[in-house]
């Protein structure tokens, strides 16, 4: 009961308020114009990661996409990509590569699956922005770009929500410290429609101040292919981040969801998931960051399976990670992570056919933009 009504409260708010565009992330962020509208950018991740006790395979658990190889060299996500705006146009266009893209866009063609962004906008009126395409998230405090996330890899709720999305997006910015957006959607992260039905999603940014950023997103659609019954699933993302002081700052993340089940009348699964992170820059070059989480989700709905059966166990995890970053110059990072998750059950598979309730990695990278 407790979490039909968060979920209807945080799903009901946003709506009312139309909603705002996601966190500016390097590649996703057009930049005002400059001498010219056309600017170029690009980044690699190359990184290395090692599982403790894993098993016979280079693949980490299933429930994650980036950083998802161990006991292997190789690039996360690298990508090249264009921007154009001027003062009443701007698109983009991105290819990328990368484990992340293998492990995140599987269910893609094979045509769609290594553009990360492309759409094109136009301003409708002043203030406004109207954009078709690609694009990525407006949910989550978390994106694809390593180097702009406070921790390495990502939390478990940024791994099991949309990393991107296909569709129209409406923006308005009221005020500069109000962004309002509005999005029409062929899903929850699928750029090829699964179905006849679109999603709808919404989002506001409000920053009060320069050290505060408020954030609320949502997401109501039915995600099911056309050959499988409805079932609705609503959604709604919630954080807060703040800069205490000029080598402080702290956020906290809920995400809370609901989807219908096959057959009616029966309770819908929910799951709902948080972070905390903190992050404090130890010297001119060095910063550290800390995150804990937990992830509980009805038969596993979503973090298993989109189409959960009543049989299925429940999941609940938590965990936390360490990360320390070296920034030699501002378009390089190298960083390393450690990180232990913590399950109810048995879920992670180890050597000799074993399982266990506990699971850790280190992971390490050198990410450059530019």
């Amino acid at each position: 009961m407790k979490n039909s009504l968060l979920l209807a409260l945080g799903f009901t708010l946003p709506v009312f308020a139309a909603v705002a565009q996601e966190q500016p992330s390097a590649a996703d962020s057009i930049k005002a114009p400059s001498a010219s509208p056309l600017t170029f950018y690009g980044f690699v991740d190359g990184y290395y990661g090692y599982d403790f006790k894993h098993a016979n395979t280079h693949d980490r658990p299933g429930f994650l996409y980036s950083h998802d190889r161990q006991n292997e060299f190789t690039i996360n996500n690298g990508i090249v990509g264009v921007r154009y705006q001027d003062e009443k146009v701007r698109g983009a266009f991105a290819l990328h590569a990368g484990t992340y893209v293998a492990a995140n866009y599987a269910a893609e063609d094979q045509v769609f699956k290594h553009i990360y962004e492309g759409y094109a906008g136009f301003r409708p009126f002043q203030k406004a922005w109207l954009d078709l395409g690609i694009f990525t998230s407006h949910i989550g405090f978390e994106s694809a770009i390593s180097k702009d996330n406070w921790t390495l890899t990502r939390s478990l709720m940024a791994e099991n929500s949309p990393y991107y999305e296909a569709g129209a997006r409406f923006t308005y910015e009221v005020d500069p410290k109000l962004t309002l957006t509005a999005l029409a959607l062929n899903g929850w992260q699928n750029i090829r429609e699964n179905n006849q039905g679109k999603a709808l999603g919404t989002q506001i940014q409000w920053k009060p101040t320069e050290k505060l950023l408020i954030n609320s997103s949502t997401f109501y659609g039915n995600e099911q292919p056309s050959d499988s019954v409805k079932r609705r699933r609503y959604f709604h993302d919630f954080y807060v981040s703040y800069t205490a002081t000029e080598r402080l700052s702290l956020a906290l993340v809920f995400d809370v969801g609901k989807q219908e089940k096959a057959q009616d009348g029966t309770k819908a699964d929910t799951w709902h998931t948080g972070a905390a992170f903190v992050r404090y820059k130890l010297a001119d070059k060095w910063t550290a960051a800390a995150r804990v989480e937990y992830y509980n989700a009805d038969h596993g709905v979503i973090i298993n399976s989109i189409m959960p059966a009543a049989t299925d166990a429940d999941v609940k995890l938590k965990g936390g990670s360490l990360n320390l970053d070296y920034a030699p110059t501002s378009n390089v990072v190298f960083r390393v992570e450690g990180r232990l998750l913590d399950a109810k059950s048995n879920i992670f598979q180890q050597k000799d056919g074993r399982t266990s309730d506990s699971y850790g990695n280190v992971t390490s990278s050198i990410a450059l933009s530019f």
